[in-house]
């Protein structure tokens, strides 16, 4: 008799409280695709999800590399960050990965933040998992259409956009370069200049803030003054793009301080 009521198994009621403790999570889990992560979580990175069948502490090694290259490059062959410029307020990290996830060589994405207010300051960086990973995205979306908003990328090197090592260069020289075409991008003004004058640093396409789109100007940034002041006669009337460029002089404060300083 004993056996036969030993074999009744008694769990069968907490299966149901399992389930009705288990449902009510469910519809938490769904958040909306680009929420802005807590900075304090966060840390304003958005990290490639680990491989299936990876090992993670490689990918630990890389996340630790990510902000070091991101920050102080040693040479322009190891540098494998793109600065990404004119984000709007709603463009995270997440969105920022997003945009590139598919080529699969995306590592990590980071926006620049005001330290007080925690807002976009309207920049970021995309670290990818090679230097020829980097320049072929580079090539592939600078100036091309961003999702979900009528907005081009403005991308460039890291090296270049995020002005940090400028000062450590000597003086600059800066032309003004007018009447350029709208599908002209900092990329395309650089290399039209760089292929005759080597000491070009940089160059930049003003934009409408709200908008986005190209002012139809920008500017160029040389080393070497006598350089500058070829190009301004040489390259007046040529074309970058569609459209032949309009070449003038450029104030900046930059050049006024570096002849206070010679």
């Amino acid at each position: 008799m004993q056996p036969a009521s030993s074999m009744v198994p008694p769990p069968m009621a907490a299966a149901p409280q399992y389930q009705q403790q288990w449902m009510p999570q469910q519809p938490q889990q769904a958040q909306p695709a680009y929420q802005v992560p807590p900075p304090q979580q966060s840390g304003y990175y958005y990290q490639q999800p680990p491989p299936q069948g990876g090992a993670p502490p490689p990918q630990q090694q890389q996340q630790s590399q990510c902000t070091a290259s991101a920050a102080q490059p040693t040479s322009a062959d190891e540098i494998r960050t793109l600065w990404i410029g004119d984000l709007q307020f709603w463009m995270d990290e997440q969105y920022l990965y997003n945009c590139f996830a598919q080529t699969g060589e995306v590592v990590s994405a980071k926006v620049i933040r005001n330290k007080q207010t925690q807002q976009s300051e309207g920049y970021g960086f995309i670290e990818f998992n090679s230097h020829a990973a980097a320049e072929r995205n580079l090539q592939a979306y600078n100036g091309t259409l961003m999702p979900n908003i009528e907005q081009n990328f403005r991308l460039n090197w890291a090296s270049l956009g995020s002005g940090e090592k400028r000062s450590d260069n000597g003086p600059e020289y800066t032309i003004f370069v007018g009447d350029l075409a709208a599908d002209v991008t900092d990329y395309m003004l650089q290399e039209t200049f760089r292929a005759n004058y080597s000491s070009v640093k940089g160059a930049k396409i003003v934009t409408d803030r709200a908008t986005g789109h190209t002012k139809g100007y920008g500017f160029v940034r040389f080393g070497d003054e006598s350089e500058q002041l070829r190009a301004m006669t040489e390259m007046n009337g040529k074309f970058c793009s569609t459209r032949p460029m309009r070449i003038g002089p450029a104030a900046n404060k930059k050049s006024a301080g570096g002849q206070m300083q010679g």
